[in-house]
């Protein structure tokens, strides 16, 4: 069981998809002007070396929408879903700095999705937006968890996409704390960081290509998950390790969506993967937990039909 649980997330860990640009400086203007132009979205005026953000969406919303692509990963995973809520609701969709071809910048070193939750907490105060609701998948999962627990008055809804709070279990076992994985997370991140550049690219790609069962789909996140920045992506991955998120989760008051899939290994039943998210959300009764069938981690690009009906419901 930990085998297939540590195959999952190591993948899952190693990279996704993407889209570059650099928010800052004469050229990164001039591109985005022009790509604003063709895709009707703009980049908000937002200052932060941690993220910046494509927004689409009326001049008067029915509610803000913030979607958080996860590791290594682009905006651009929400594209589809961006089209069908944007007719109504603002959306917010987030880059992360070092990212799928964004510079990394603050990233470049040290912890990702901390710094990030509260550098949003302050997007959403500076923005005026209230209470949006907020849609993380992966490490956008941790990413709302982190903000909706530690600034729990500023989100609306929380929606987490196939991450559970202590992915530090999937390596050490029911009994794992942060510490005990701690040296594991240093491996890894060794690993991620230091070895061969070629044998960590092929991973990277084999790795997307098992977290997409849509073989059509896996064109542009395989070109954009070469496009992130290796060593922000492994300090990233460290962090997601030996974050233990569990005693936090009773702070959160925002009503709380979750979807997951089936852990990608045949000696995993659907019965045990509800089994594992019911545990690590036992901290958050209130929590909605659903399970999402023929589906490998992209549920958005797996199911988009399927993930947009449960958006819009959650939404309502």
């Amino acid at each position: 069981m930990k085998s297939a649980l540590v195959t999952l997330m190591a993948a899952a860990a190693l990279t996704t998809p993407a889209f570059a640009q650099d928010a800052h400086g004469a050229h990164a203007a001039a591109a985005d002007q022009a790509q604003s132009a063709g895709h009707g979205h703009h980049h908000a005026d937002f200052e932060s070396g941690r993220f910046h953000v494509r927004v689409d969406g009326p001049e008067h919303p029915v509610g803000d929408v913030i979607l958080i692509p996860g590791l290594s990963s682009s905006p651009e995973v929400f594209d589809a879903l961006t089209e069908q809520l944007k007719g109504h609701y603002r959306v917010h969709r987030i880059h992360i700095q070092g990212f799928a071809g964004a510079p990394a910048e603050d990233n470049a070193t040290g912890p990702v999705s901390a710094p990030v939750a509260e550098e949003l907490a302050r997007y959403i105060a500076e923005q005026g937006l209230g209470q949006p609701a907020v849609i993380g998948h992966s490490m956008g999962g941790t990413i709302g968890m982190m903000l909706a627990a530690r600034h729990p008055d500023v989100v609306g809804k929380l929606m987490v996409v196939d991450m559970v709070p202590f992915m530090g279990a999937m390596f050490g076992g029911p009994g794992a704390t942060a510490e005990s994985v701690a040296p594991m997370a240093d491996q890894i991140y060794a690993g991620m960081s230091q070895g061969p550049e070629e044998a960590y690219r092929a991973q990277s790609a084999a790795a997307v290509t098992g977290m997409i069962a849509t073989e059509s789909a896996r064109a542009g996140p395989l070109e954009d998950a070469a496009n992130s920045d290796r060593q922000a992506s492994a300090s990233a991955f460290r962090e997601l390790i030996v974050t233990d998120l569990r005693p936090e989760l009773a702070k959160i008051t925002a009503p709380t969506t979750v979807l997951y899939v089936k852990f990608n290994d045949p000696r995993m039943t659907p019965e045990i993967t509800d089994g594992i998210y019911r545990a690590s959300f036992a901290t958050l009764p209130s929590a909605t937990l659903k399970r999402i069938d023929d589906s490998a981690h992209f549920i958005m690009l797996d199911q988009p039909a399927i993930f947009a009906a449960e958006v819009n419901a959650f939404l309502e």
